[in-house]
């Protein structure tokens, strides 16, 4: 079996608990998984020379909307000006996004695909939720499945025009003939329980019919407003609850007692004006947080993971080692990976090599392109 070293490491973040950080480091790769953490100068058949310089474990993005058509940029120069963000906006990517050609959507998300990884995302989760019909939210499922295993189906993102008056049968569709279209291509059903959106009712129902058909479950809560997202999400078990902007104590008491991660985006509401997240007050009560990018077209069309860590630290009281291990460990937990996030033997070989001395340059450095590297798997995937 051929070993490839990833040697001279100056700084290994492992997230493990047992080995730490390590300095004067060598990661040994074999078969795509971690097998050794070693002392620089391994022996190994390959070697990839870090030449000194940081090395984590791959970002994991467990919150994207990546196939769709069109783009809403005068959307967000009016929240510049002050207008407000409301969900009502997804239907103009819903007509774009319908109008559009396979092709044409297989390229662009490829090449959101692209953009991500080198940003450093080697495992991210794609939603559905941009045809909001049948046989659109299949073809949606589908492609994305091209280009992750962690595919979500969202057909209750928002409900449609053509079902404007009609909210309950939009529901019915999507519990009945559009899951059974779709959980074929997906491993999680998503909700987006809010005002203007699904309330608590019908967002049960959706998630209720998705467990029944064997897909994990996922919620959109507390994005716009307090709302009944949060305790939904722990009453059922979702993995993740996400976005999480506005939370009652019993939300954060409910999130603390529960497998149930948050997950934050907080490029989103960077993008729409909104406040942060409180991280600082999850973490102290023991939630498990992750961050995501929620790249969409419409409140947050960005791949940076290293955007959204240097705003959870500047704006949501989170240190840039908190930062980094929720949208590593955190992205996994969220998704409830154990092979991906960490840097142990036997997990994926997914890594980041920096153009920095350790992690925290990602806030000291903001915008400044630190991926020198990209491992997936154990294969050199991008590199500047």
């Amino acid at each position: 079996m051929t070993a490839l070293v990833l040697d001279r490491i100056g700084l290994l973040v492992t997230n493990d608990p047992e080995l730490g950080e390590a300095r004067d480091a060598a990661l040994v790769i074999e078969d795509g998984r971690v097998a050794a953490v070693e002392p620089a100068g391994a022996a190994g058949d390959e070697r990839l020379d870090a030449a000194g310089r940081c090395v984590i474990p791959g970002f994991v993005d467990s919150h994207t909307h990546l196939v769709f058509a069109g783009e809403r940029g005068a959307e967000f120069a009016a929240r510049m000006a002050g207008a407000p963000y409301e969900a009502g906006g997804i239907r103009e990517t819903v007509r774009a996004t319908r109008a559009a050609g396979e092709g044409e959507l297989r390229g662009l998300a490829a090449a959101r695909r692209r953009e991500a990884l080198r940003a450093g995302i080697t495992t991210l989760e794609i939603k559905s939720g941009y045809a909001l019909e049948v046989e659109g939210e299949r073809r949606l499922c589908r492609l994305a499945g091209e280009l992750t295993d962690e595919v979500t189906f969202l057909g209750a993102h928002v409900v449609p025009e053509e079902y404007a008056r009609r909210p309950e049968d939009y529901v019915e569709l999507v519990c009945g003939e559009m899951l059974a279209a779709c959980a074929p291509h997906a491993r999680w059903i998503d909700v987006f329980c809010e005002r203007g959106a699904f309330d608590a009712e019908q967002s049960r129902a959706v998630l209720e019919a998705g467990r029944r058909a064997g897909l994990g479950l996922r919620v959109h809560a507390g994005q716009l407003g307090p709302g009944p997202g949060v305790a939904l999400a722990v009453e059922l078990g979702a993995a993740s609850a996400d976005h999480c902007t506005h939370l009652s104590t019993s939300d954060v008491d409910a999130l603390a007692g529960s497998e149930t991660v948050a997950t934050l985006l907080p490029a989103t509401d960077f993008c729409t004006r909104q406040p942060y997240p409180d991280a600082r007050r999850l973490l102290d009560a023991g939630v498990t947080v992750a961050i995501a990018t929620n790249c969409n077209p419409g409140s947050s069309y960005t791949t940076s993971m290293a955007f959204c860590i240097a705003l959870a630290v500047r704006e949501m009281r989170m240190t840039a080692t908190e930062a980094v291990r929720a949208a590593t460990l955190g992205g996994a937990r969220a998704l409830r990976r154990e092979d991906v996030g960490h840097l142990a033997p036997g997990a994926r070989a997914d890594a980041l090599i920096l153009d920095a001395p350790d992690p925290g340059h990602f806030v000291y450095r903001p915008g400044v392109p630190l991926i020198a590297a990209t491992i997936a798997a154990g294969e050199l995937a991008w590199a500047a």
